[in-house]
């Protein structure tokens, strides 16, 4: 058994016995209490590096497009609830 499925099965287990909102709860708690230690700057610190890795990796182009896919999706979306309420 690899690491990876050792650590799948303990997720599985934990899920079964505690539900899925379990992983919600404690990643909400361990947010507040990051957030408590550090400071909400932190998150945005963080959050710039990452972004700056992903344009480092992908070019600033994948924003757009990224953008623009999840605008062409959320226009079908209102379209759909626009026709399913007539």
């Amino acid at each position: 058994m690899t690491v990876r499925e050792a650590g799948k099965k303990g997720g599985d287990a934990v899920r079964n016995k505690y539900g899925a909102t379990f992983y919600e709860e404690i990643g909400r708690k361990g947010g507040v209490v990051t957030k408590e230690r550090h400071g909400a700057e932190f998150y945005e610190e963080i959050g710039q590096k990452g972004g700056n890795a992903v344009k480092d990796k992908y070019g600033p182009g994948f924003y757009e497009e990224i953008g623009h896919k999840g605008g062409q999706k959320v226009k079908r979306l209102i379209e759909e609830a626009k026709r399913s309420e007539r």
